[in-house]
C-alpha cells in the first residue's frame, strides 16, 4: 500500500458507559476507495462523523497528510481537503444545478456569508466544468427541484468536488437509488478518484456496491475492527461470515435482508 493520506490510530469513543468505537486503526492512501461497513450498533457512523468533525474522539489520533484533525470542528478539516456527501442529498432545491455548484464556489472563495444573491453570476464556467466532470453540464439550467434522485446524488458529487478535495467522505452514498443507479455512481466516483487522485472513505449498506467497487473493506462489530483486506478477503473471513449470516451473538437482528445491513 501507498504511504497513507489518512492514519487513524487508537480512535475512541463512549456514550456513557457503552464504547461506541473501541481502540480502531486503519489508513487510507490516495487513489483509494475503501468502505466502513459493519451491523447495527458496529460503530461505524460513529468513526465516520469523528473523522469529519461532527463528533470529537475520547481519544486517538486522525491525521491527513500528518495533519491532526481530531478536535477540529468540522469547516476547519473541510479547509484542511475534506470533503462530504450525506446519507440524504443536500442541495438548495429552489436553485439551478449550476447555481447549485456556484453556490459551493462561493463558500470556497469565502464568498458565501451575505452574498449568496451572487451565486449566479460566480464562476460559472468553472460550475460547468464540474457538471461535465459528473456528466450533467446539460442540466445547468434546470431547477435541481426537478431532477431525478440518481441526478441529485451526482450534483451532490459534483458540489463536493468544488473544494478539490483530497479525501472525500461519503455516507451512504447510494441510499435510496435502484441497482442501476447505485452502481453507476460508484463507477463515476471510481473514474473522478482515478482522475484526481483523491481518497474516499464511504459508509455502505449495500454489500453489493462494496463488494463491487471498494478496493478494501473495514469491518466493525461492537466497536472494535474485527477484520479488514480486499473485497474477497473479507468476504471469506469466517468471523465477518458469523456477523453477517447470524451464526454469532454479534449479528444485529435481519442484517442480512436484501443485501442490506442496517446500522
Amino acid at each position: 500500500m501507498a504511504e497513507p493520506l489518512l492514519s487513524v490510530r487508537g480512535l475512541r469513543k463512549s456514550f456513557g458507559g457503552v464504547h461506541a468505537v473501541d481502540g480502531v486503526d486503519f489508513d487510507l492512501a490516495a487513489g483509494e476507495l475503501l468502505a466502513l461497513i459493519g451491523p447495527n450498533g458496529a460503530g461505524k457512523s460513529t468513526t465516520f462523523n469523528m473523522v469529519g468533525g461532527q463528533l470529537r474522539a475520547d481519544a486517538g489520533t486522525i491525521r491527513l497528510a500528518g495533519r491532526e484533525l481530531a478536535g477540529l470542528p468540522p469547516r476547519a478539516i473541510w479547509r484542511l481537503g475534506v470533503g462530504r456527501t450525506f446519507q440524504i442529498a443536500q442541495t438548495f432545491a429552489s436553485l439551478t444545478v449550476a447555481e447549485n455548484v456556484q453556490m459551493a464556489l462561493l463558500s470556497q472563495d469565502r464568498k458565501i456569508y451575505g452574498l449568496w444573491w451572487r451565486a449566479a453570476g460566480h464562476r460559472r464556467a468553472d460550475a460547468l466544468q464540474l457538471l461535465a466532470q459528473v456528466d450533467m453540464q446539460a442540466l445547468g439550467d434546470a431547477p435541481c427541484s426537478a431532477l431525478a434522485y440518481g441526478d441529485v446524488k451526482r450534483l451532490e458529487l459534483a458540489i463536493a468536488l468544488a473544494h478539490r478535495p483530497r479525501l472525500l467522505l461519503m455516507d451512504e452514498p447510494t441510499a435510496g437509488m435502484s441497482p442501476a443507479e447505485r452502481h453507476a455512481l460508484m463507477q463515476l466516483t471510481r473514474r473522478l478518484v482515478s482522475e484526481q487522485g483523491t481518497a474516499v472513505l464511504f459508509t455502505e449498506h449495500s454489500m453489493d456496491v462494496v463488494f463491487a467497487h471498494a478496493d478494501r473493506v473495514l469491518v466493525l462489530a461492537r466497536g472494535r475492527l474485527i477484520a479488514q483486506g480486499t473485497p474477497a478477503q473479507v468476504r471469506a473471513d469466517p468471523l465477518v461470515q458469523q456477523v453477517y449470516l447470524g451464526s454469532g451473538a454479534m449479528l444485529a437482528p435481519a442484517a442480512a435482508q436484501g443485501g442490506r445491513v442496517d446500522g
